[in-house]
């Protein structure tokens, strides 16, 4: 018979789960470059109505369907929730005396698969197509999420929680390894940033993270707490004050810790690591949160608040791993200490399993070892399989000039995330046909002199009386505004030419094209300023027109509107430190 107070349990539950979400969209975008902001957060958006459909159509069939005879994955007896659907007062199983209806569980499991997914997206921030995650993310809920979800809480017969013996209450091993170990695996697939390691990026959006963060330990209530499924009978009630009791004290614990770790050790404490490590503590008790004591709570918050920080810098400047947001610290090396940690301190209680600490022995330290592996393998495997199809067929990661540019202009059509600041880039935008010409040649080693100076016009300063009657001092600064996207290109051709000095702003502006074209929502907007590096140099013992040559053929695509050139006579030149003046101010050589 159903039960008005399980019910509601479950709805709180599954309503606090769907928050948790949106939580991770701010502490993703937060922590995002701001050209990157709208596309971070729109992945983790777009989760949601994603993987709720592909969940009631074939997700929860996969996980919770069939008879129990497969340990691998439910069946497709339940493809579309029909048994849900056509029986409405169709009962949830429940560990007490009281039932739900089955499409509150669908509801709830639902919420779990939506944050396990939203997890994957912070590892690929700023490099994978829009369209590719989006069937990434479709594929992977039915292959490695679904039976992951059967393999570990299918019940009887199921090949990891009842074969093996693992423990994992609430979703270490299902939701954090499984969504960690998949952020690794794309981070080294797809490959690193083209600024990672020469550019260390600090949040964009502090507030951001916070509020993401807070909206992540207030959902961790229903993720852990929903988990127990019922408040029928006073030990169920008990059993789930103690899983809220233990989320909350690790995720306390590893918060302090963190933060005094960090301030011992880079002098001030850091605030992004801090958040970190707060969803670090929450992630560690997640597996053992209702077999494990408040000390052994404390514990494991202790130990995954000193974690975090010692993986983010493992991952960052040892591996090389380019992990963004920190995701495979937080999910996944945390997830892996918090299915261990069962095996060390479970009490036995609500499990009859005790850990090693607790008279168990090494038997449920080595089933939740074992438990662990098989769900690495698993996923390496089918994520390895998943990647290369997709990577054949649609293509995963953004061409070099998105990356550089940003996906939230080229991907969503937005050129900035904030209004009052509208900026967009002619890479990308839609121009004026004036601004756009098409030269007729796209390489410029076969494009003429004057379509190389219609791409990259050039403009020199007159040489007029400047200093003691010299017309000219031989030295000239040559400044050249140029596409985001041909830097590297530029400082190439000027580092071959023994060009090494020179001095880099990012610049907004526009010509007399007066910028873009762009539509939101269907209506024209006005963007005037185009983002442009400048790069400024001084030459004096290279010749002047070898630098400006170089810097046509590297900027030149042949389209009108490739940068600009300009070419000013220095009148005088000042070391500070050495008080040299003029042509001996400007030589590398003490």
């Amino acid at each position: 018979m159903l039960d008005t107070g399980a019910t509601a349990f479950m709805l709180v539950s599954a309503m606090l789960v769907f928050l948790m979400t949106p939580g991770v969209a701010f502490f993703y975008g937060g922590l995002a470059r701001r050209k990157n902001v709208v596309n971070t957060m729109f992945m983790s958006f777009v989760i949601i109505g994603v993987v709720a459909i592909v969940w009631i159509l074939a997700g929860w069939s996969l996980a919770y369907g069939g008879d129990g005879s497969n340990p691998f994955f439910g069946g497709f007896d339940q493809l579309g929730c029909m048994g849900a659907v056509t029986d409405m007062l169709a009962e949830a199983v429940d560990p007490g005396d009281s039932t739900y209806p089955a499409i509150v569980d669908i509801a709830f499991q639902a919420a779990f698969a939506c944050i396990t997914a939203a997890i994957v997206g912070g590892s690929l921030a700023g490099r994978m197509k829009f369209g590719a995650f989006v069937t990434f993310i479709t594929i992977w809920i039915l292959l490695i999420y679904a039976p992951l979800a059967h393999m570990v809480w299918g019940g009887d017969g199921s090949f990891i929680g009842d074969q093996i013996g693992a423990l994992d209450f609430a979703g270490g091993d299902v939701v954090h390894i499984s969504s960690g170990l998949t952020g690794l695996v794309l981070c080294l697939l797809l490959g690193k940033r083209r600024i990672f390691g020469a550019v260390n990026h600090r949040p964009h959006n502090v507030p951001f993270v916070v509020l993401g963060a807070t909206l992540l330990w207030f959902g961790w209530f229903g993720f852990n707490g929903g988990s127990s499924l019922s408040l029928a009978t006073d030990e169920a009630m008990t059993m789930t004050g103690l899983v809220c009791f233990n989320t909350n004290l690790a995720a306390a614990v590893a918060t302090c810790v963190t933060m005094i770790f960090t301030w011992l050790r880079y002098g001030k404490p850091d605030v992004s690591m801090t958040l970190n490590g707060s969803l670090a503590g929450l992630v560690a008790i997640t597996a053992g949160c209702d077999t494990v004591s408040p000390f052994g709570a404390f514990f494991i918050g202790f130990v995954a608040g000193l974690l975090v920080v010692l993986s983010v810098e493992f991952f960052d400047n040892i591996a090389k791993v380019d992990d963004p947001v920190g995701a495979v610290s937080v999910h996944f090396a945390n997830g892996v200490w918090g299915t261990i940690a069962v095996g060390l301190f479970s009490t036995g209680a609500n499990t009859e399993h005790a850990g090693l600490f607790y008279g168990g022995g090494l038997a449920q330290l080595g089933t939740q070892l074992l438990g662990l592996v098989t769900v690495d393998i698993y996923v390496v495997v089918v994520m390895f399989i998943i990647f290369k199809l997709i990577d054949k067929f649609i293509g995963l990661r953004v061409p070099a000039e998105v990356e550089i540019d940003g996906l939230d202009i080229h991907e969503h059509g937005l050129a900035s995330a904030y209004a009052g600041f509208s900026i967009s880039d002619a890479n990308s935008a839609v121009m004026v046909p004036n601004e756009n010409t098409d030269l007729g040649e796209d390489d410029v080693t076969k494009a003429t002199d004057k379509q190389i100076s219609a791409a990259v016009p050039v403009v020199r300063e007159p040489s007029p009386v400047i200093h003691d009657g010299v017309y000219d001092t031989g030295m000239h600064k040559v400044s050249i505004i140029a596409k985001l996207s041909k830097f590297d290109q530029l400082k190439t051709a000027l580092n071959d030419l023994g060009v090494t000095g020179m001095t880099v702003t990012q610049v907004m502006g526009c010509g007399i094209q007066k910028g873009t074209s762009e539509k939101y929502r269907g209506v024209p907007v006005d963007t005037t300023l185009l983002p442009k590096i400048k790069v400024e140099v001084i030459v004096s013992k290279i010749s002047v027109d070898a630098v400006v040559e170089a810097a046509k053929k590297a900027l030149y695509t042949g389209h009108i509107g490739d940068g600009k050139i300009f070419v000013y006579n220095v009148t005088r030149v000042v070391k500070i430190r050495t008080g040299e003046e003029d042509f001996a101010a400007l030589q590398d050589v003490e």
